[in-house]
């Protein structure tokens, strides 16, 4: 009894010296203790710092453990999401930049930074589109941001600006369509050239190369001997920019009218 009660003393012995070790390897990991609010000041701080100074890279590191380590409902989340969005536009990457920019406007949509956030993110998809003879996806994407700008938040001084953004948009998809209808023309596809002109002058009236478009519109329909559309698109050409160049020359007055 003696022996075996020995033989368990020595059999135990190892087993404590091994449960001294396994218990300080499965001690709790000490949980790191959230940042003072002074701390997350400086923090804050030392983003707004490197971002004035145009020091991106430090700017882009604050701003990630902006968004990492300040508490919920914090109000610099969002404003930190814009910094970055602001950030990634300067180093070219648009598309970087527009979840930024679309993370403020669908998060907090009432923060008072949410509209220039969509602003913003019409501005980067707008600016990959650098020719209007190019491929109008980007363009047309920052329109649709544009135009959600306008009606989510109507009034603001963001929507004012977006709504000169629009007029600029227009003017290159105009732009776009007569660039189009001149190939045909210079071809002398007089039918698809019409096509272009005609949905030219109806989807976009009012832009700076309508007049021209009209013109052309009418040269085409001269050439085809198309004397009724010719009349037509005169009479609306003289109603609507009767002191566009070259109206006189293309409409001139029937007899019997002054």
């Amino acid at each position: 009894m003696r022996r075996a009660l020995s033989w368990l003393l020595l059999l135990g012995l190892p087993a404590c010296g091994h449960g001294n070790k396994d218990r300080s390897a499965l001690a709790p990991t000490p949980v790191a203790q959230a940042a003072s609010p002074d701390e997350l000041d400086r923090l804050w701080d030392l983003g707004i710092a490197a971002f004035r100074h145009g020091d991106w890279k430090h700017a882009t590191e604050t701003f990630q453990r902006v968004v990492q380590e300040f508490p919920p409902g914090d109000p610099r989340v969002a404003q930190a999401h814009f910094y970055l969005g602001e950030v990634q536009f300067a180093r070219s990457e648009n598309l970087e930049a527009v979840r930024e920019f679309r993370r403020v406007s669908d998060e907090a949509p009432n923060d008072p930074l949410a509209p220039e956030a969509l602003l913003r993110a019409g501005d980067a998809y707008a600016d990959l589109w650098k020719r209007p003879e190019l491929d109008p996806t980007y363009g047309t994407t920052a329109l649709a941001a544009y135009n959600e700008l306008l009606s989510r938040y109507p009034g603001t001084p963001a929507a004012d600006r977006g709504q000169k953004k629009v007029t600029v948009l227009q003017e290159w998809f105009a732009l776009k369509q007569y660039k189009a209808a001149e190939y045909y023309l210079r071809f002398k596809a007089y039918d698809s050239a019409i096509l272009y002109l005609k949905d030219l002058v109806a989807t976009y009236p009012r832009t700076s190369i309508a007049p021209e478009a009209l013109l052309r519109l009418i040269g085409a329909y001269q050439k085809l001997g198309y004397k009724e559309d010719e009349r037509e698109t005169c009479g609306y050409l003289r109603r609507f920019h009767p002191k566009a160049p070259g109206v006189g020359r293309a409409c001139p007055a029937e007899p019997g009218t002054s």
